[in-house]
C-alpha cells in the first residue's frame, strides 16, 4: 500500500451499501417480514411507519453514517427502549432472520451481510430479557 492509501479512512458499512437510500430500502424490506412473522411481529404496532424511520436513523448511525438518531432522540439506550417487551432467545434469532432476509432480497453483498448481521447480532441478544 502506498502512504497515501493508508492516510485515508476505510469505508464504513454505511457507505459501502449505498448510504440512505440503500438504509431506506432496506428496513422497508425489513418491516413487512417482521410484521408476517408470527414470534415477533405481534410486538410492533400496526402503524409501524414511526417504527421504520426510527430504525432507519438508528441504523445509519449504528453502520457509520451520521449520527441521525443521537441527533433527534438522544442516546440509543436500545436495552432500556426494549425492557417493555418480552425478547426471548427465539425471538432475537427471528429478528435477526428476518434482517438477513432483507439484506439478501434488497441485494447487499454477502461479505457485507455477514459483517453487518455479526454487528447486529451482540444487540440482538444483549435485549433478551426473558426466556419464557
Amino acid at each position: 500500500m502506498t502512504e497515501q492509501q493508508d492516510s485515508q479512512p476505510s469505508m464504513t458499512p454505511y457507505q459501502a451499501i449505498g448510504g440512505e437510500a440503500a438504509i431506506r430500502r432496506l428496513v422497508e424490506a425489513f418491516y413487512p417480514l417482521v410484521q408476517a412473522n408470527p414470534l415477533i411481529g405481534p410486538l410492533f404496532p400496526a402503524h409501524i411507519e414511526p417504527v421504520m424511520e426510527k430504525q432507519i436513523l438508528f441504523l445509519t448511525q449504528f453502520f457509520g453514517g451520521p449520527p441521525l438518531y443521537s441527533d433527534q432522540y438522544g442516546h440509543p439506550m436500545m436495552r432500556a427502549r426494549h425492557l417493555p417487551f418480552e425478547i426471548t432467545p427465539q425471538r432475537a434469532e427471528a429478528w435477526l432472520g428476518c434482517m438477513k432476509q432483507a439484506m439478501e432480497q434488497t441485494g447487499i453483498n454477502p461479505e457485507l451481510q455477514k459483517f453487518m448481521l455479526e454487528r447486529l447480532n451482540g444487540p440482538a441478544h444483549h435485549f433478551i430479557n426473558t426466556n419464557a
